[in-house]
């Protein structure tokens, strides 16, 4: 499936700074269908004279009239000339006649999208950037309810902003989708002063829930809810702006246990403010749990603090006992040991630093090749390190027992294929989407082909490859030329991060 941007670039017309504000003005297009209870469709210009459809949203609050996705697909001849006139003298355009639709009666209108050119300026693109087509079905002949008649005027209002390049706003707050308020939560119609002049039932609700009792209707929307934040001690600087209509943002309000997330679209005329909508969530439930989730991850962080914590300190009795043994095979076990729970423990110091539980296993990495120096200080070598590729993001599951295998593979390469010399060990890292593929080469000694040794170091790294993470392993050797380890580790079981 092409993106937004694919379409519209694919066209040759439209600029960056146009393509840019058409994802602003998408990021709004459920609302913009639900509040006209029509389809409605983005149509940017083509080289040949013709359009294309960039984006289609259905409404929620109505059936739709198509039913079938046109995205993608050049513009329908008998809509064509009405687009083209729109976008040609860059007005509202309504059909002057019912056009059928699969036998359906509709309504079609063709808005012109203008683009303004900076925030602080009232300037516009000379000629519009793409047109809306708005496909509102004709077959219902009820009489329309008060909200409906609402939402059709706020609508209306959106609409007449896009087509004087007001609507999307440059100055809007980009808040998190999750959990933003849409049409059917509950909204609020403000006029210029900032009273309620029109209250969903659900916006209603809303209030209710927090406390008030009234009518909100020909209320002040800031009276209100600074009647119910009273007791507040803290109070979102941008409240007053967004409950007066005055700014396009978005705040939460918490009362008696309720949170209610607002968001203001000011409405405007020929550059004038005139009145605005507010859109109202009931969020509480949604907050607790970002709230257990925020408190979930700072409790599984400390832990992962507090075991590296414990690792570094077994590590570090380990050095003292190391230091005071009088056994030189002794001395070396308990330094090999050492170094593996302090590979072990470079992982949970980058699991304490995160958010969530995959590890970026290129800097967990780097650190453990700094063990190399100390290897290498003791067997009076050289080394030269050197690495590749990428080894990418990895869960935390795995990340553990790569890292203690890998630590276990260059430490042999240094303490058996350059003892006493000047060398190199290369790390080469790959990555597709099926595997992971590990090499580890050294300029060293060598052993003879096929023999592989069968220390502990050796059994770590089975176990740990082939057991743990279900890979394979495997040791090449040269006499005189060094030794490669490959290592390979399977993505089909394992969840992507």
């Amino acid at each position: 499936m092409s993106t937004l941007s694919d379409l519209i670039s694919a066209q040759g017309r439209s600029s960056e700074a146009d393509v840019q504000w058409l994802h602003l003005l998408v990021g709004d297009w459920q609302l913009l269908a639900d509040l006209a209870f029509a389809d409605i469709v983005l149509w940017v210009p083509t080289p040949g004279g013709s359009f294309v459809a960039v984006a289609h949203a259905r409404p929620s609050s109505s059936a739709t009239l198509f039913y079938r996705d046109f995205v993608g697909q050049e513009i329908k001849a008998e809509w064509k000339n009405q687009v083209t006139d729109a976008f040609e003298v860059g007005e509202i355009i309504d059909s002057s006649a019912p056009a059928w639709y699969e036998e359906t009666p509709t309504r079609v209108r063709a808005v012109p999208v203008l683009r303004r050119l900076n925030p602080g300026s009232a300037a516009v693109t000379p000629t519009p950037i793409a047109v809306i087509t708005r496909h509102t079905n004709l077959s219902e002949t009820r009489s329309p309810s008060r909200q409906e008649l609402t939402f059709n005027e706020c609508a209306n209002d959106l609409f007449q902003m896009i087509a004087e390049g007001d609507f999307p706003d440059l100055g809007a707050g980009t808040g998190p989708r999750r959990g933003a308020p849409r049409a059917s939560d509950g909204l609020l119609r403000l006029d210029v002063d900032g009273i309620t002049t029109f209250a969903s039932p659900n916006a209603l609700s809303a209030f209710n829930r927090m406390g008030f009792t009234e009518e909100l209707e020909g209320e002040s929307l800031a009276e209100v809810t600074s009647g119910l934040l009273n007791n507040k001690l803290t109070i979102d600087e941008s409240l007053p702006l967004v409950v007066t209509g005055r700014a396009p943002w978005r705040t939460d309000v918490e009362a008696r246990g309720v949170t209610i997330s607002l968001r203001a679209i000011p409405i405007r005329s020929r550059g004038e403010r005139v009145g605005a909508i507010v859109l109202c969530r009931d969020v509480t439930e949604l907050r607790h749990q970002e709230r257990e989730l925020i408190t979930k991850d700072a409790t599984i962080r400390e832990i992962h603090h507090r075991v590296k914590n414990n690792l570094q300190t077994v590590a570090s009795l380990l050095r003292i006992q190391a230091r005071r043994s009088h056994s030189d095979e002794a001395r070396e076990s308990l330094k090999q040991a050492q170094r593996r729970v302090a590979a072990i423990a470079v992982v949970h110091d980058t699991l304490s630093e995160g958010l969530n539980q995959n590890v970026d296993f290129d800097a967990v990495f780097d650190r453990v090749l700094l063990l190399i120096a100390e290897v290498a200080s003791t067997h009076n070598t050289k080394v030269h390190p050197k690495s590749s590729g990428s080894f990418g993001v990895l869960p935390s599951e795995y990340a553990t027992p790569l890292a203690l295998a890998l630590t276990e593979l260059v430490t042999n390469a240094v303490e058996h294929g350059l003892a006493g010399r000047e060398g190199e060990v290369s790390i080469e890292a790959r990555r597709s989407d099926e595997e992971l593929t590990v090499r580890v080469r050294d300029n060293g000694t060598g052993m003879p082909e096929g023999v592989v040794g069968t220390g502990l170091g050796t059994q770590i790294v089975r176990t740990l490859i082939q057991g743990e993470l279900g890979g394979t392993i495997d040791w090449h050797t040269l006499m005189g030329s060094g030794t490669e380890v490959t290592i390979a580790v399977p993505f089909r079981w394992l969840k992507k991060p």
